[in-house]
């Protein structure tokens, strides 16, 4: 097994919490995570792809190595899009997401990115919230995004943070 590679960006990280690069170890609490708080979640695949494609992929644990978190960010060009967030249902609305958003930007900026893209669920105003909060503006709709219940579709909002 490879050494945990920590973020050179962690100064700025609570010292309750403690992020590092996925590893495909994580997978089984990921996964785990990602059932509880989608209600059409990732796959193990979707993941691994992601893992060996070079993705910014972070975790975050607490300080009893419980995984609190994770992030996904793809880079390129001079926009980072966040392809994937989420916080263990038990840790939600204490700052988590948050702290995930800081490290992204963080690292978006180390590698002179531009913006960052994401998109969210209007249904989902918990998120909404949190990215609006954090300074994340509306720029579109992709309509019938994100697949709900029955064969029908959601819209997803666009929105952009400016770096």
């Amino acid at each position: 097994m490879s050494a945990v590679q920590r973020s050179p960006l962690e100064s700025g990280v609570s010292p309750l919490f403690s992020l590092a690069r996925m590893q495909v170890d994580d997978l089984p609490a990921v996964m785990a995570i990602e059932n509880d708080v989608y209600p059409h979640p990732w796959t193990h695949g979707n993941f691994l792809d992601s893992l060996y494609s070079g993705y910014e992929i972070w975790t975050l644990r607490d300080a009893s190595a419980l995984l609190a978190g994770y992030f996904l960010l793809m880079l390129s060009v001079d926009e980072a899009h966040l392809l994937n967030i989420a916080v263990r249902r038990s840790m939600q609305g204490q700052g988590i997401g948050r702290l995930m958003l800081e490290h992204a930007a963080a690292l978006a900026r180390a590698r002179d990115m531009k913006s960052i893209l994401l998109e969210v669920r209007p249904s989902n105003d918990r998120a909404v919230m949190v990215y609006e909060r954090y300074g994340f503006a509306g720029i579109g709709i992709r309509k019938g995004y994100y697949p709900l219940a029955g064969g029908n579709r959601e819209d997803a909002i666009v929105m952009s943070l400016a770096l």
